[in-house]
């Protein structure tokens, strides 16, 4: 029987990320760390599992966060290759990104900077969704300069991290309030290259026509007319929850 997602972050796990970090900090605790971890995680779910790991990391790294961080980046290792593999191969990056998300919002920029870095092995669009609460207009400054990144990793996450409503995570009240500066945020890659990053614009737009129908059939039926393959796609995906309250009405 293949594990639970969850079951993937235990002491291997621990001991595979510690040992990527003690190679550029020699004095990262890698035997208390695995220890704290095999003890810790028990019968907890995915995202304690996860937290559990992420505080610990940030309990053995250096107090100073800038210094961490640089520390984080060095053992991240190279890049996917491809559009997939960032939970199959990149999934004990999680931490990472978690510690980012719960210790690094008083370091603004270095964040975000690390979060473009994960995403290119794993994702970050629950890391970088505080960031947006805390100075949405700085956020989304780092967001328009990833969706013109060549790496499709990278421009899904400006999409995925702004959607308003994503799955297992805390809604986006920003954009649920005011969608335009997401609509406007993803409105280029509307006819991407990738279908990695079409699928995510497709749900950002299918989470924004839960709050505002009219606004989304309006621009749906705008792009339309562009008679483009990709931005049908897209429009497609984004109308689903649309039909379905059609059908259901």
């Amino acid at each position: 029987m293949a594990k639970k997602l969850k079951e993937w972050f235990d002491r291997d796990c621990a001991i595979r990320l510690g040992e990527a970090i003690q190679a550029n900090f020699k004095k990262f605790d890698l035997e208390s760390y695995a220890e704290e971890v095999d003890a810790g995680v028990g019968d907890l779910e995915l995202k304690d599992r996860v937290l559990l790991m992420a505080t610990g990391l940030h309990n053995r790294l250096p107090k100073d966060y800038e210094r961490s961080a640089r520390i984080l980046l060095k053992s991240l290792g190279p890049p996917l290759q491809g559009e997939t593999g960032m939970f199959t191969e990149g999934y004990w990056f999680m931490p990472v990104a978690r510690l980012v998300e719960e210790f690094g919002r008083s370091h603004f920029d270095t964040s975000m900077s690390l979060c473009e870095e994960i995403t290119r092995r794993h994702t970050s669009e629950y890391a970088v969704r505080p960031y947006l609460e805390d100075d949405t207009t700085r956020g989304l400054k780092f967001l328009r300069l990833w969706s013109r990144s060549p790496d499709a990793h990278v421009r899904r996450l400006a999409s995925e991290g702004a959607r308003p409503r994503l799955p297992w995570a805390k809604r986006l009240e920003v954009f649920i309030d005011d969608p335009e500066p997401a609509i406007k945020l993803v409105t280029p890659l509307r006819t991407d290259s990738s279908a990695y990053v079409r699928k995510s614009v497709a749900n950002l737009l299918n989470d924004i026509s839960k709050d505002h129908p009219d606004r989304i059939r309006e621009l749906t039926q705008a792009w339309s007319r562009e008679k483009n393959s990709h931005t049908d796609w897209i429009i497609s995906h984004a109308t689903r929850t649309l039909r379905k309250s059609k059908n259901n009405g």
